[in-house]
């Protein structure tokens, strides 16, 4: 039976959405449906949180062509493709067994997405994923896109090439303020990871300093699964996905909930705020193969101030 930890208790407490939550509660489970396995069978890509050797907490991304995700069995997940070299959680998760990673599948075309948690153990050119939780999202604040695949050397497209640094170059944070959607990372105080989808209008990510950034929280289901997280670990990733190009850019830090009253209220359709600490950059450019169309921005993303 599904539960939430003490600290989404918490946020949804001080939130006043207590009964809300419950009724969300609804919309965890323990195994795939085998609507969602038809999904998930159609996707090109997949995204995951989890914790490098050092202790940070990244998000990523894997991408294969439709089928590379499968469900042999309710409680599994296959995910048929491992991270690049360069990827900052490419030890974990191409080394290890049992690491405890977060997922977020999303079909931008249908506004559809789905998160899977779990425990990820390699097999073969993939992982397998045993399931711990399996939860229904709604498809607030995600921009609709189409995708086409590049193949080796299509497009002049060059070899994957990683940069690492400690703070945001003046371009990499051009990129965040243009940003229309990104994805975060989190873990409870037990290690458990979750990945979850962030969308809004560009602009919607403010960057304060090259090591400081700050997002509004909509409004969502009321289950605060990221939020939660971060009131009893304040360790977290953010990948922000180049959409026409393939670079991706990880960010690796501690983000915090700001509930100051004023802060918000400067902030259109912002519930919350929260601000992200940014310790560790890495930008790997070439890292996906897709190439996704410009943007169908969603009704829902309120204006940008």
């Amino acid at each position: 039976m599904a539960t939430y930890h003490s600290g989404e208790i918490a946020v949804q407490e001080r939130a006043g959405l207590a009964r809300q939550a419950d009724f969300s509660l609804g919309g965890i489970g323990e195994s795939i449906p085998s609507v969602a396995k038809d999904f998930l069978a159609e996707q090109p890509l997949i995204v995951l949180g989890g914790t490098d050797p050092e202790g940070r907490l990244w998000a990523t991304q894997l991408t294969g062509e439709p089928g590379f995700l499968k469900v042999p069995d309710p409680r599994t997940l296959v995910v048929e493709a491992l991270p690049l070299p360069a990827d900052p959680l490419a030890g974990v998760l191409t080394g290890g067994s049992g690491a405890r990673i977060g997922m977020i599948a999303i079909e931008p075309a249908t506004r559809r997405r789905m998160r899977i948690n779990g425990r990820a153990h390699r097999q073969g050119d993939g992982l397998r994923v045993d399931l711990d939780q399996v939860i229904a999202n709604c498809p607030k604040y995600l921009q609709k896109r189409d995708h086409s695949r590049i193949g080796p050397g299509e497009g002049g497209a060059p070899a994957p090439v990683a940069t690492d640094g400690t703070e945001l170059s003046p371009a990499q944070q051009r990129a965040v303020r243009a940003a229309d959607t990104f994805f975060v990372a989190t873990a409870s105080d037990r290690g458990d990871a979750d990945a979850s989808h962030r969308g809004g209008n560009p602009g919607f990510v403010q960057v304060l300093s090259p090591t400081l950034l700050r997002w509004p929280d909509y409004v969502g289901n009321a289950m605060f699964l990221t939020l939660g997280n971060l009131l009893l670990n304040s360790s977290a990733g953010l990948l922000v996905p180049d959409w026409e190009t393939g670079t991706t850019l990880h960010l690796s830090g501690a983000a915090r909930t700001v509930w100051d009253a004023e802060e918000i209220a400067k902030v259109p359709g912002a519930q919350r705020l929260v601000e992200f600490s940014v310790e560790a950059v890495r930008e790997i450019t070439a890292a996906s193969p897709l190439r996704w169309s410009s943007p169908g921005y969603s009704r829902f993303n309120p204006a940008v101030a």
